[in-house]
């Protein structure tokens, strides 16, 4: 089989699971689950270690496509002034405590020879999947309010603070280049975010108001345009591309913020062309890549690492908020806190491409991460049901 084929097989088959997922999680008795779930499980069946018919690697620039549009979509969702406020200062101090007890677990599996890569699984236990959460947070109504504030603001530093790590500590050149690259790629993201200024915000008003007519969609084809560049910037140098996809989200809400239009028709077709088409690939992708036959020999790593995100990034909530939100509310955020998963997928990535990484450890560390969306969130939600339910008596 030649490999355009063997590309248009594993795509043919990665859409139609893509296509076939909401049906599948309307079916499904019980709560409904989030589909990410469905499509990394349809990933699995597909996969090298299911039925065979699609391999990872031909759909790997699709997959990246899907991972930065997610972290597009999430960067886009960020508000950096929050982090000013009492939301995000709370947000950043829970943080520390979940690196200060990242860092003490860690050294703690070490010593019993469970680990060897101390910085991505460290980082890892300190993740928050704020881009995968919104669909579900939305959808149950859990972003507004302060306790949405609350919410965004430590699902975006669980996000932010975790990626600017990756680039300065996980990075193949010293930790001086690393932060010399840092610091081009924000420069250059500082510049993009002048772009409506040098072309002139009448003219550019002008453009984006004809642009999106649906058969120019000029629009969206420059905020492809900004994602492209922004990943290409990060990946020459020498950065994880999730920082340039974050980047990008960010520029893009500065620029639909400086214009008097209506930036709901972007806002949705961003959503259509991601959630609809690249994102879903990202996930059945990784679900090919799970090696699941490492995960059924070795399944207490996955408790473990499952145990510790809520754990390490979960349970600093119940302190942290005390103040702020009443238990209930706590006990959600430390639920949706501790959800993570493209970030996981990244680290493992990392840890296996530098060679120090256990098999087990990187397939465990998915494989957590997929129980966190799976099991997490659904908790979180049930427990906001009961509180509406009871308050409706």
């Amino acid at each position: 089989m030649t490999p355009t084929a063997q590309g248009l097989d594993t795509l043919l088959a990665a859409v139609l699971v893509a296509a076939l997922a909401p049906a599948v999680v309307a079916m499904l008795p019980g709560p409904r689950i989030p589909q990410v779930v469905v499509l990394i499980f349809g990933g699995i069946l597909i996969g090298p270690q299911g039925l065979g018919i699609g391999h990872p690697a031909s759909i790997e620039l699709l997959s990246d496509i899907g991972l930065g549009f997610l972290f597009l979509l999430a960067g886009y969702e960020l508000q950096p002034g929050q982090l000013r406020q009492r939301s995000g200062r709370m947000a950043i101090m829970g943080w520390l405590v979940s690196a200060a007890l990242a860092v003490g677990a860690v050294a703690v599996l070490a010593s019993f020879g469970f680990v060897r890569d101390f910085v991505p699984i460290g980082l890892a236990l300190t993740t928050t999947a704020l881009g995968t959460l919104l669909p579900i947070l939305q959808d149950n109504d859990m972003l507004s309010g302060d306790f949405g504030a609350y919410v965004l603001a430590a699902g975006a530093v669980g996000e932010l603070l975790p990626i600017v790590a990756i680039s300065i500590f996980l990075t193949r050149r010293s930790e001086y280049v690393a932060i010399a690259s840092l610091a081009a790629v924000l420069v250059a993201a500082l510049l993009l975010t002048a772009a409506p200024r040098l072309i002139g915000e009448p003219r550019l008003r002008a453009l984006i108001k004809q642009g999106q007519r649906a058969t120019a969609q000029a629009t969206l084809r420059w905020s492809i345009v900004l994602l492209i560049v922004l990943l290409s910037l990060a990946e020459h140098f020498g950065l994880d591309v999730v920082l340039g996809a974050v980047l990008a989200g960010l520029v893009l809400r500065r620029w639909t913020r400086r214009m008097d239009v209506d930036v709901k028709p972007l806002e949705e077709k961003l959503e259509a062309v991601g959630y609809g088409v690249f994102i879903p690939l990202f996930f059945v992708a990784s679900g090919m890549s799970l090696d699941i036959r490492s995960i059924i020999q070795n399944p207490l790593r996955l408790v473990v690492f499952a145990a510790l995100l809520l754990i390490v990034r979960g349970l600093p909530s119940l302190l942290i908020y005390a103040r702020a939100l009443p238990f209930r509310e706590r006990l959600e955020m430390t639920f949706i806190t501790a959800t993570t998963m493209p970030l996981l997928i990244a680290l493992a990535a990392i840890g296996l491409s530098d060679g120090v990484m256990l098999p087990s450890n990187a397939a465990a560390l998915v494989g957590a991460g997929v129980v966190s969306v799976l099991v997490f969130p659904a908790v979180a939600t049930l427990l906001r049901r009961s509180a509406v339910r009871a308050e409706r008596r």
